[in-house]
């Protein structure tokens, strides 16, 4: 069976009642997104989080990104108090906190990465105790997905500088040439292979036509998926 983590976030009411739905609904687990817009201070940030742990039962991960970024001693304090916080997912790439996260939480966490297009990162993830990652990437090209994956687990440096080489790097030339590109490239990429999920929701914009054609010449380039 495949665990099935579902997604909860925002105002901490409406975070509490996606997490309960979650899990009536039969989930393993929710990850839990940043709050909102705007900025909160640490215990503003520790009160939306443990609200949403203490409002269920299982297993709670928590989403280290944007306006909800928390320090080593606030999430401490939060494992402490809630057993069921059970993870951390970093999508801020700050080295330093990292390594101090890690540091201080060792093994009481899993531990996600979580940048944009995180096979960039994997390796020096890894190396700070975080062995895994999700990939955007695997929505559309699933067989080169998992060969990075296990060239990053088995400390396969030749594969990984190739397929970064061949396609990592030119996939985030296109990726950052627009905010929001990270979501329409993965659009993209999945509507490129026979699974269109259709355009993005405004103010993000999709791929212009001439850069679909340079995604599409980068997959056709990886073979057989």
């Amino acid at each position: 069976m495949v665990p099935i983590i579902a997604g909860a976030g925002g105002p901490t009411r409406f975070a509490i009642e996606c997490a309960q739905a979650a899990e009536k609904a039969g989930a393993h687990g929710i990850l839990l997104l940043p709050h909102y817009l705007t900025e909160a201070g640490q215990e503003g940030l520790a009160a939306h989080v443990e609200a949403v742990c203490k409002s269920v039962k299982f297993g709670v991960i928590v989403y280290n990104r944007a306006s909800s970024r928390l320090k080593p001693e606030t999430l401490a304090g939060l494992a402490e108090r809630n057993p069921n916080l059970v993870g951390f997912k970093d999508g801020i790439g700050d080295i330093e906190a990292m390594v101090a996260i890690y540091q201080r939480m060792g093994d009481r966490f899993a531990y996600l990465g979580g940048l944009p297009t995180a096979e960039v990162y994997a390796a020096a993830y890894k190396a700070m105790g975080t062995p895994v990652y999700s990939s955007a990437v695997f929505n559309f090209i699933p067989k080169t997905a998992m060969d990075f994956y296990k060239a990053v687990a088995a400390d396969d440096l030749p594969t990984q500088h190739r397929l970064l080489k061949n396609f990592f790097m030119p996939y985030l030339e296109l990726r950052n040439r627009v905010p929001g590109y990270a979501v329409s490239i993965v659009k993209a990429g999945a509507r490129i292979v026979g699974h269109d999920a259709g355009p993005v929701r405004a103010p993000l914009t999709d791929l212009k036509p001439a850069e679909v054609e340079q995604l599409k010449a980068l997959i056709d380039a990886l073979g057989p998926q």
